[in-house]
């Protein structure tokens, strides 16, 4: 047997012992059905969503969701955007190294670090606001257009970590496929 044979069978094995958790823990989340309960303010969030995204790159959006999820403590939405990433042909490296982009500055172009700066001073705005140092370096590499995308694709993923945060939702479910 081959490593990547291996491999394979050692990550199918993983995933099938970890379906009956993941529907156990969906079957015993008690919290209000969110797209249900306010279907209007659901698709409003989804529209809002699709226009943010409009025109970017999607390894970008996908990078931003990623952090914005990881500063969020977003289990939900960090496995949804992860493996939209992979989908979209994203690097596990960097996949690896989001969390930690200022280290391995390397793995990201400037354009994408003052996308991950940005995001991170959005999404904790609280703790000091959002410095006019990484306004000024996202604003040098995104003209007004984009920019004004990417800071909402910013508050788009803050809203949905935090729908998905309040009402329980369960890493490894993903109900945009059904």
């Amino acid at each position: 047997m081959t490593t990547n044979t291996a491999t394979a069978i050692t990550a199918a094995t993983a995933d099938a012992d970890l379906t009956p958790g993941i529907a156990a823990a969906e079957a015993a989340r008690t919290r209000l059905d969110f797209a249900k309960a306010a279907p209007k303010v659901f698709r409003a969030i989804v529209g809002f969503d699709a226009a943010a995204r409009e025109g970017l790159d999607p390894a970008l959006v996908e990078l931003i969701q990623i952090r914005a999820s990881h500063l969020n403590h977003c289990a939900y939405c960090l496995h949804m955007h992860t493996n939209d990433a992979r989908k979209a042909g994203e690097n596990e490296d960097r996949l690896h190294m989001v969390a930690v982009w200022r280290e391995a500055r390397h793995f990201f172009t400037p354009k994408e670090q003052a996308a991950l700066a940005l995001t991170e001073a959005v999404t904790l705005v609280a703790d000091g606001g959002v410095p006019d140092a990484v306004y000024a370096e996202a604003a040098a590499h995104f003209d007004d257009r984009e920019l004004a995308h990417v800071l909402s694709l910013i508050l788009t993923i803050n809203t949905w970590n935090r729908v998905a945060l309040a009402t329980g939702k369960v890493a490894g479910t993903d109900e945009r496929t059904g």
